[in-house]
């Protein structure tokens, strides 16, 4: 089976899958603090182990690749903290715009956001926006837990905590399925203080309070539930959901192919 990474392709091989319409995903991520006991890598991760898992079952029907996991993200809120490299709103923006160009000049006409940093979310759907107004393609953009929203409330994901929270049961579950030995289960607190406004209103609602954005100490909730069987089972639901979304979106461009 050939690989479904991008970066595993020859530059000839990509321009032949690009011209015959296949998609490209872009992953995103970032690279900054989750509390103590959790990497600074978390969101990389788990959005490149989604991303990897959709992209290889969505590909099972319909043409798509997977361009490299984007690691730095727009997490300027987490500086204070240390342990975070981030990219500001603005230049996060034309990186994604950089790319978006450079898929576009290797002849991709189908290219697919997919995110796994809630700071990154504005800015990646402006720059599909903006894409889609330069170009004669089609774009799309959506974070991981806003696909798979449905499919974790059946499964009672909000058990352990907010979903996807920031360093709570959630992540934390996820990271002790897929990397045990980097959690400091030594650093996981029973109690965590309260911050009902942080979730306040209905998804893709703000709340926000001047040094408080990630919760109380960098974290959102105690992770005191989190196990790795929760985990796997958070993600394989995740990953599931969104192989569907994969396919759903790029059938809909192929069939609308003729209207560019």
């Amino acid at each position: 089976m050939r690989s479904i990474w991008m970066q595993e392709r020859t530059r000839e091989e990509i321009g032949e899958f690009a011209a015959a319409g296949g998609a490209i995903v872009v992953a995103l991520a970032a690279t900054e603090q989750h509390g103590p006991h959790l990497p600074v890598n978390t969101d990389t991760r788990i959005a490149g182990h989604i991303a990897e898992e959709a992209v290889r079952a969505a590909s099972a029907s319909v043409p798509v690749l997977l361009a490299p996991v984007l690691p730095i993200g727009c997490s300027e809120h987490h500086l204070s903290f240390g342990g975070t490299i981030s990219l500001a709103p603005m230049t996060y923006f034309a990186v994604l715009r950089d790319i978006g160009e450079s898929l576009v000049k290797d002849g991709f006409r189908k290219i697919i956001f997919v995110n796994g940093h809630g700071g990154n979310e504005p800015m990646m759907q402006q720059a599909a926006n903006d894409l889609a107004v330069r170009h004669p393609i089609w774009t799309a953009a959506a974070s991981y837990w806003s696909l798979a929203r449905d499919s974790l409330q059946r499964i009672g994901a909000s058990e352990v905590g907010p979903v996807p929270g920031h360093a709570g049961g959630f992540e934390t579950s996820a990271v002790m399925a897929l990397s045990p030995g980097l959690v400091r289960s030594d650093r996981i607190g029973d109690s965590h203080p309260e911050r009902d406004w942080i979730f306040a209103g209905p998804p893709g609602a703000f709340v926000g309070r001047h040094g408080e954005l990630t919760g109380c100490d960098g974290y959102t909730d105690a992770p005191v539930r989190a196990s790795a069987d929760k985990g796997r089972l958070y993600l394989d639901a995740i990953a599931e959901a969104v192989s569907g979304w994969l396919v759903r979106t790029v059938q809909a461009m192929e069939r609308g192919e003729g209207r560019l």
